[in-house]
């Protein structure tokens, strides 16, 4: 189906089935099938650049920030020494922009399965895919579970930033893939995997929360707030191996000088332990 209709991009989408996000389109920038999605790119006149993959909205050029710096800096912060870190996924390059700033981390190597997203960020959405300048980056075009496979005990935190539960990001909401972040991680390890709308996606949350459980002892579920999202809305899954640490509480925090040096608007260590206070009928569903 097409999604641009008189001038306007509508996500409609069975994932949220009675209503859709629109965006005043300016120009289709780029409109591509790769062997896994479909993959667009459009300039709108209100939030900017905009990464679509499958119909479903990825970022916008105007509140990408908050899902690139929640999803980042919770793990990472939480973390007493996060030195060697994983993504999976995030092809746009945001994420690593992010983990880059981080001044503890050593080394960060990137698995992203479509290439055309990479390629198509980089050309697209330059302010995202700078991540990939990072002399810390290394990036592997392959199936992270493949990956992670071979790579056993080796990372501090692994950050997932996938597409919602269909396609080709289905298999990362799974009780085998936590698994396989478990068996990665070191000791003490952090995870964080982008979880999906309280508002939208409650169910299939907890569902995600207790396939976690399976293999992690302390897990948790944080939010942030994103416009163009649907319901305005994000969460995260972050989980620990550490039982003695508390997520909640950043081990590392930003100093006023660098929150300004590297840029950061939207996390500071307040959003962090903010991230994980939730509404009771949220609580109600995934705590009890």
């Amino acid at each position: 189906m097409d999604q641009i209709r008189n001038g306007w991009f509508s996500e409609i989408s069975n994932l949220w089935p009675g209503q859709c996000f629109s965006l005043k389109v300016k120009e289709v920038l780029y409109k591509d099938k790769s062997d896994f999605q479909d993959i667009m790119v459009f300039e709108s006149t209100n939030n900017g650049t905009t990464l679509v993959l499958d119909g479903i909205i990825q970022c916008t050029q105007k509140d990408e920030f908050s899902y690139q710096e929640m999803i980042t800096f919770i793990p990472l912060c939480a973390h007493p020494k996060p030195e060697k870190v994983l993504i999976v996924g995030g092809g746009d390059g945001g994420v690593a922009r992010e983990v880059h700033k981080h001044p503890l981390v050593k080394k960060f190597v990137q698995v992203e399965i479509d290439e055309k997203v990479v390629t198509a960020s980089k050309k697209y959405l330059p302010f995202l895919a700078k991540g990939y300048n990072s002399p810390k980056l290394t990036l592997n075009i392959c199936d992270g579970f493949e990956f992670m496979k071979n790579h056993k005990n080796e990372f501090d935190v692994i950050i997932t930033d996938s597409s919602d539960p269909i396609g080709p990001a289905a298999n990362l909401f799974t009780e085998s893939y936590f698994r396989l972040l478990k068996d990665a991680l070191k000791p003490n390890g952090i995870i964080c995997s982008q979880g999906g709308s309280v508002w939208s996606d409650l169910n299939q949350i907890k569902q995600t929360i207790n396939s976690c459980k399976k293999h992690f002892s302390t897990v948790r579920f944080a939010t942030s707030s994103v416009p163009s999202y649907p319901d305005g809305h994000i969460g995260y899954v972050v989980a620990t191996l550490d039982e003695n640490l508390d997520l909640t509480k950043p081990s590392f925090k930003f100093s006023e000088k660098q929150i300004e040096e590297l840029e950061l608007k939207y996390y500071n260590d307040e959003i962090h332990a903010a991230a994980f206070v939730l509404p009771n009928f949220v609580k109600n569903v995934l705590y009890k």
